[in-house]
């Protein structure tokens, strides 16, 4: 008899097994009360056993087929197909309210007495809280997929290929420990070796980037009046990362019980800085007109679509999409600051240095700075902000002298 078809599947009528000649094992199975479904047949020990696949309601023969294929694969291989759908549907009831965030907190709390590096373990989970978490912190670590992580990886590939690669290597290393708990079944969409690297070119290829595109400062202040006439809480997002010359992660991640309005101080913890140390930053006017009506502690200050979820980095980047500069990005404000600091300014490196949160390498300027300059970086950043809001034909006009 010929195999099945999409027309025959809707038109048999017949009770029974239907078999399609297409794929071994597969069958259209036909009852006496006129549903039908699709049936995989197989031996074991001898026996014969029937895996349904689905109503013919729910998939098509096309699925059907592939369903058929993967469960015959897994034959084999050895493996009882309906045994490991059970095994599935058990790990995935376990992995219930186990988000990627949860199971990424539990790994590094079991993983921190054997990080004897400082360092290392305050970057660990620095990278993920910075660019993870953003994107699919909140999604249960059994849905994680290999677009989700890809989302991630890619925008970082070519411009910080270091940070890209440890960031995929801990979010491997997070999956394989709920893969080893029986909260995923599914292989680990971060792996390297015959998965990503069919997708991402091999990091020592990368063409190196020594800079993130940064906006001459010369052309801030017309940037920033575009800026504020652009609708959403990803342009509010970017204005403050500016006014702040913060990092991505350090701004999306913020929540509001990290704000002293009061003290015009916004204190960033040290597990969420990339050295790993806590870090206060003076607010200027217009960063604090930008906050609104402070909301609960726990709450994030730019929330993203899902609740509970901050903004993602995405969001920022599309955001300079949508005016028209796909060549900046936001990280590269840093630079502009910096920039303008050194040029139209007199205030000293040191407070430069402070401001941007940057590690100290000499011993003699790390003691110096113990303080952590906070008067004067206030100074500074209202000077900023100041510049930011100047007129673009008198931006250049513009030099700042350091208060005493």
């Amino acid at each position: 008899m010929a195999g099945l078809t999409a027309a025959r599947v809707k038109a048999e009528a017949r009770v029974g097994f239907h078999r399609d000649s297409v794929t071994p094992g597969l069958y259209l199975k036909v009852t006496t009360g006129g549903t039908k479904s699709f049936v995989y047949r197989f031996q074991l020990a001898g026996r014969p056993r029937w895996m349904g696949l689905g109503s013919v309601e729910d998939i098509t023969l096309a699925e059907a087929r592939e369903r058929a294929r993967d469960a015959r694969g897994a034959r084999l291989a050895g493996v009882d197909p309906i045994d490991a759908r059970r095994a599935s549907v058990a790990a995935g009831r376990a992995s219930v309210g186990r988000t990627f965030h949860a199971v990424a907190e539990e790994y590094i709390e079991s993983h921190r007495a054997g990080w004897r590096n400082p360092k290392h373990a305050a970057q660990w989970p620095a990278t993920l809280k910075a660019y993870a978490y953003p994107a699919f912190g909140g999604v249960s670590v059994a849905a994680v997929d290999t677009g989700m992580v890809t989302q991630v990886l890619k925008p970082l590939w070519s411009t910080k290929t270091e940070t890209a690669t440890r960031l995929r290597g801990r979010i491997e290393a997070v999956i394989d420990y709920a893969l080893a708990h029986g909260w995923r079944t599914a292989p680990n969409p971060a792996r390297w070796r015959g998965h990503l690297d069919a997708i991402l070119p091999t990091p020592g290829k990368v063409r190196r980037v020594r800079h993130h595109a940064a906006l001459p400062y010369r052309e801030l202040p017309q940037f920033i009046t575009a800026l504020g006439e652009q609708p959403g809480v990803g342009a509010r997002a970017l204005a403050f990362a500016i006014l702040t010359a913060g990092r991505t992660g350090e701004v999306l991640g913020a929540r509001w019980r990290e704000f002293n309005m009061a003290e015009r101080l916004w204190t960033i913890p040290g597990e969420r800085m990339k050295a790993g140390r806590a870090h206060r930053v003076p607010l200027s006017d217009a960063a604090l007109a930008l906050l609104g009506m402070p909301g609960k502690p726990d709450a994030f200050v730019f929330p993203g679509r899902k609740p509970g979820a901050p903004l993602s980095n995405m969001t920022l980047l599309v955001t300079l999409r949508r005016m028209g500069r796909p060549d900046l990005t936001t990280h590269g404000f840093r630079s502009t600051f910096s920039d303008w600091c050194a040029e139209r300014t007199a205030f000293p490196s040191e407070v430069r240095k402070m401001a941007l949160a940057h590690a100290v390498a000499d011993k003699v300027e790390a003691a110096y700075r113990r303080g952590d300059l906070f008067r004067k970086r206030h100074q500074l950043m209202e000077a900023w902000a100041k510049f930011c809001a100047t007129r673009p034909r008198s931006a250049e006009d513009s030099l700042v002298l350091t208060r005493r």
